[in-house]
């Protein structure tokens, strides 16, 4: 019987110990580099970043959650724009007009006019650039310090309130 007990207790452990490895490689550790389109053709860069607070609002036109996401953005950068920070919506539906999941720049640049959203909309197609910064599901948001370091984890899932700027607060207060 205590010979069962303690086998249970190491595979437990083992499993603990192999989840959090795993968890550990999806995790950036030191500046993520990366490089994208804006839906109006510029390129944002990490470099071109280096040196402001950075939030990665990762979303789609197709999810159901949007408009609250896209007000959730549109009021924290209202409230943090004017304290150093840039906020990006970032779509990842694909580019290629043959996919299930295509937008359009078009039609992100409408989706997002007609959210009242007046960040810069860039695009990771099929979801790329998100994958590196850990995110695993949509809506999720990240920030970025000023040396380009991800702050914390992905904030996954949506406040169903809107109040991003609420769910970030205390994260951006500590960098800032």
């Amino acid at each position: 019987m205590l010979l069962s007990r303690q086998k249970r207790l190491i595979a437990g452990l083992m499993l603990v110990l192999l989840g959090s490895l795993a968890l550990g490689q999806n995790r950036p550790t030191g500046p993520v580099e990366f490089s994208m389109r804006s839906a109006d053709g510029q390129t944002v860069s990490s470099e071109s970043l280096r040196g402001e607070v950075v939030i990665l609002a990762f979303g789609a036109s197709w999810l159901p959650l949007s408009k609250t996401q896209l007000q959730g953005v549109r009021k924290l950068a209202d409230e943090y724009s004017n304290r150093g920070v840039a906020v990006y919506w970032v779509s990842t539906e694909s580019e290629d007009p043959k996919s299930k999941n295509y937008a359009s720049d078009e039609q992100l640049r409408a989706f997002a006019q007609k959210y009242g959203l007046k960040v810069t909309v860039l695009r990771d197609p099929d979801g790329v650039i998100s994958k590196r910064f850990g995110v695993s599901q949509l809506p999720s948001t990240i920030i970025i310090d000023k040396q380009g370091n991800v702050v914390g984890e992905p904030i996954q899932g949506l406040d169903p309130n809107g109040n991003l700027a609420g769910q970030l607060a205390s994260r951006l207060d500590k960098i800032l």
